[in-house]
């Protein structure tokens, strides 16, 4: 009975993923319910600078998440892997129109997915005095499904789910790591730090040299994994860009201490993204939160042993 993104037991096990865009926005932080996610994506939605989170939530749900960002079609790809309910407040032209007819702006005919979009569909969304506008719009998962179940969205799980260490595995690799920092290359207020805590066996998460935390719990945001994947990206109109996450690429697998060079791949534009060591086999997770981070292949990434 484990979550099949995080690894972990909860009683929502087998519940539908739910895909919520967040802001990465300094104006935005900290966020609000980042720290309960099963696993999280931050990519760029503008070509060398401003990133863009999406948390996927299965375990728990938070009834304020947020700050709250529109939709892309890059994140929309990687949904359709997972077969997730994604929640967006607005979007692109080029996701809207994907996401009303199913067609890709490349001319694919991908079929639609299930999506709770907060300019159509009001339950679920609130504003917050404390967040600076755009910045002021968050929602509740609970009521999140509630809208998706009124609308007959299935909410039953149907992702095989990521492979996991067990528990004696993960003791032994962690029993002689030594602490560290990970510096993941994002341009300005958007670059990243995360420190390894040996007595702890997680990464504590850095933003622009500040300590990441929950808005909603106060803790601070940690991850038992962190990925970094390589990947181009290029602006296709104005401010917006795409991400080639299709195919496979170089990335790293950072766990129990240790740095774990291996290759992503996603098959086509409706593939699950999955983590492969150099030996060919699927990467085994730590159970636990995962953050996912894909940065473009000039930006430095450098683990430092304490």
């Amino acid at each position: 009975n484990i979550s099949p993104f995080s690894g972990q037991q909860c009683d929502r096990y087998n519940g539908r993923p739910i895909a919520v865009m967040m802001a990465g926005d300094y104006a935005a932080r900290p966020l609000s319910g980042i720290s309960q996610a099963d696993m999280v994506i931050e990519m760029p939605v503008i070509t060398g600078s401003v990133t863009r989170l999406m948390g996927v939530f299965v375990c728990n749900l938070p009834t304020e998440v947020g700050s709250m960002r529109s939709a892309r079609h890059d994140y929309v790809s990687l949904v359709r892997g997972w077969d997730a309910i994604y929640v967006h407040w607005g979007g692109s032209s080029f996701v809207l129109d994907e996401l009303k007819t199913g067609v890709r702006y490349t001319g694919e005919n991908l079929g639609t997915i299930d999506n709770v979009n907060a300019l159509s569909a009001s339950g679920p969304f609130f504003r917050q005095s404390f967040a600076p506008a755009p910045h002021n719009g968050f929602s509740s998962m609970p009521k999140v499904l509630e809208y998706a179940e009124s609308r007959g969205y299935g909410l039953e799980n149907t992702f095989s789910g990521y492979q996991f260490h067990g528990p004696i595995a993960v003791e032994e690799a962690s029993a002689n790591a030594q602490g560290g920092s990970l510096y993941v290359g994002f341009g300005g207020v958007f670059a990243v730090r995360w420190d390894y805590s040996p007595s702890e066996n997680h990464y504590v998460r850095y933003w622009s040299n500040q300590k990441d935390t929950d808005r909603t719990t106060g803790g601070e945001v940690t991850a038992k994994n962190v990925v970094v994947m390589r990947a181009e990206s290029r602006q296709i109109e104005g401010q917006y860009n795409t991400v080639d996450i299709y195919g496979e690429g170089e990335m790293m697998l950072y766990q129990n201490g240790q740095e774990i060079k291996g290759t992503w791949k996603k098959d086509g534009f409706k593939g699950t993204l999955r983590f492969f060591g150099e030996d060919g086999q699927e990467l085994k997770l730590v159970p636990g939160q995962t953050f996912v981070q894909i940065i473009e292949p000039g930006q430095s990434l450098v683990w430092e042993l304490n």
